[in-house]
C-alpha cells in the first residue's frame, strides 16, 4: 500500500459538509428579468465567492486579474463571510453580485422567483462538463449555470494501521462484506475500523451503493427497500463496533477522526487531503473507490456552479469570464492550487496524471449521485440527519419514513 503524505489540496468541496451552502431563497424584488445575455454589459463585474481558505482567494482573484487583464474589463472579487445571507441579502436589496457561487440546493429558489439568468446552454463548452454536472443545474430542460468544479467521496485508508493489521493491498474492499471484515480488523484499542459523520452526505454513499437515493427520475424514494436495506447494514457495523460516526469517537467529523488515529478508515471528499496536509501531516494514507453494494458501485457528488444574477447589465461579460474560468487551463491551475476537481472532461487525463494517488475520487463521477436539489432539500436533509445521530439504536424504516413524507411535500 502506498504511503504518502498529499500536498494541500484544500477544495471548495469542503464547504459542501454537512449543511453548508444550504442557500435559502428569497425574492428578488427585481422588474421582469432581463433574458440571459440581453445586455452587452461592458462595465465592471462585481463577483461573491464563498472561499474555503486563503488559496482559493488568491487563486480566484488572480484568474480573474488575468481575464481583465485580457478582456478590459474590470472586476471586484469579494469574499463572503457568510455566503448564503450575503446572497440573499443582495438580492432582497436588489443589489446582487453580476457572479457567484451558487449551491445546487439553492437554484431551484432562485430559478423560481426569477432572480437567476439561465446561461448554461449558451456556453461554447456546455459539452465538455460532466453530464451528472449538467443535470445536478438544470430545470424543467434548462441548462441554468456553469458548475465551477466538483467532489466525490471515497474510502481514506491509513496506511500504517492497515499494514499493523496485517492487510495488503489485495484487501482492499470492493463491497460491503469486504468492507465490514475490514473495518472489524482494523478496530483495535484506541480506534474504530471505520468512522464517519452522521449525515446523509455520508450514509447517502450507502444508500446509492445499495440501488436507492432519495429522489430518482424525480420521484421521491426515501423508503425504498434499497434505503432500508443500506441503514441496516450501517446499523449492524455501528452495533458490532467496527464502524462509528465521527461525533461517537470525540471527533467533529471523518476527517478529525482520521487524522487524530480514532478511526483506521473514512469516508470523505477530496478536500481530506489539504486538510491531512495541514493539520495531520504524520498520517501516512491511501484512497480507494468506495465499495460496491448490492445495487452496484455508488458515491455522492458536491459542487457549485457560477451563478449570473438574471438583472445584470453586464451578462455577456459574466459569461465570458465564466467559459474562461471553467476551461481546462484554468480548471487545471484551480486544482494545483487549492484541490477541487476540474468540472470538465478535457481535463480529466492531466488532472489524474498530476494526482494519481487521488485516481479514485475522479472515478466516482461516472456513477456518483448528487443530493436532491429542489427547493426545500435543505430542511429535509437536516432533519433525516438529526435522526441519523441515533441510527444505532433506531428503527431504519421509520427514519425512512419521515423523510419520505418530507420529500413528498416539496417533491412536485
Amino acid at each position: 500500500m502506498a504511503r504518502h503524505t498529499t500536498r494541500a489540496l484544500i477544495g471548495t468541496g469542503a464547504l459542501l459538509t454537512a449543511s453548508a451552502l444550504a442557500l435559502t431563497a428569497c425574492g428578488s424584488g427585481f422588474s421582469e428579468p432581463a433574458e440571459s445575455g440581453s445586455a452587452a454589459g461592458g462595465g465592471s463585474l462585481n463577483i461573491l465567492i464563498g472561499s474555503s481558505g486563503d488559496a482559493e482567494t488568491a487563486a480566484v482573484q488572480s484568474a480573474v486579474d488575468a481575464w481583465s487583464a485580457e478582456s478590459g474589463i474590470d472586476a471586484t472579487v469579494q469574499t463572503a463571510n457568510d455566503l448564503p445571507q450575503q446572497l440573499s441579502q443582495g438580492f432582497a436589496a436588489g443589489s446582487p453580485p453580476d457572479l457567484f457561487y451558487l449551491a445546487p440546493e439553492a437554484l431551484a429558489g432562485y430559478a423560481a422567483n426569477g432572480s437567476i439568468a439561465a446561461y448554461g446552454d449558451g456556453l461554447a463548452n456546455k459539452d465538455d462538463f460532466y453530464p451528472s454536472l449538467v443535470e445536478n443545474f438544470t430545470l424543467d430542460g434548462q441548462f441554468y449555470c456553469a458548475p465551477k468544479d466538483f467532489s466525490t467521496l471515497a474510502l481514506i485508508i491509513n496506511s500504517d494501521m492497515w499494514a499493523a493489521a496485517g492487510l495488503t493491498d489485495a484487501d482492499i474492499p470492493t463491497d460491503w462484506d469486504e468492507l465490514a471484515s475490514v473495518a472489524q480488523r482494523l478496530t483495535a484499542d484506541g480506534h474504530v475500523g471505520l468512522a464517519f459523520g452522521a449525515e446523509y452526505q455520508r450514509v447517502g454513499a450507502f444508500m446509492a451503493q445499495a440501488g436507492g437515493g432519495m429522489v430518482v427520475d424525480g420521484q421521491a424514494v426515501a423508503n425504498s427497500s434499497e434505503n432500508v436495506e443500506a441503514l441496516t447494514y450501517l446499523k449492524e457495523q455501528l452495533n458490532a463496533g467496527s464502524f462509528a460516526f465521527a461525533a461517537d469517537v470525540g471527533a467533529g467529523w471523518g476527517g478529525e477522526a482520521f487524522g487524530t488515529g480514532a478511526a483506521a478508515m473514512t469516508i470523505e471528499g477530496n478536500w481530506i487531503t489539504g486538510a491531512l496536509t495541514n493539520d495531520y501531516p504524520d498520517v501516512n494514507y491511501t484512497v480507494a473507490e468506495l465499495p460496491e453494494g448490492p445495487g452496484g458501485k455508488g458515491t455522492l457528488q458536491f459542487t457549485n456552479c457560477w451563478g449570473i444574477a438574471a438583472d445584470s447589465p453586464n451578462q455577456d461579460s459574466a459569461r465570458d469570464l465564466v467559459e474562461y474560468l471553467t476551461g481546462t487551463d484554468q480548471q487545471l491551475a484551480f486544482s494545483e492550487a487549492f484541490g477541487p476537481m476540474p468540472s470538465i472532461q478535457s481535463a480529466a487525463d492531466a488532472w489524474t496524471q498530476a494526482n494519481p494517488e487521488l485516481e479514485a475520487f475522479l472515478a466516482g463521477a461516472e456513477y456518483a449521485q448528487f443530493p436532491p436539489n429542489m427547493a426545500g432539500a435543505a430542511d429535509v436533509v437536516k432533519d433525516f440527519n438529526a435522526q441519523l445521530e441515533s441510527l444505532k439504536t433506531g428503527d431504519p424504516q421509520a427514519m425512512l419514513d419521515t423523510a419520505q413524507s418530507n420529500l413528498e411535500a416539496i417533491v412536485e
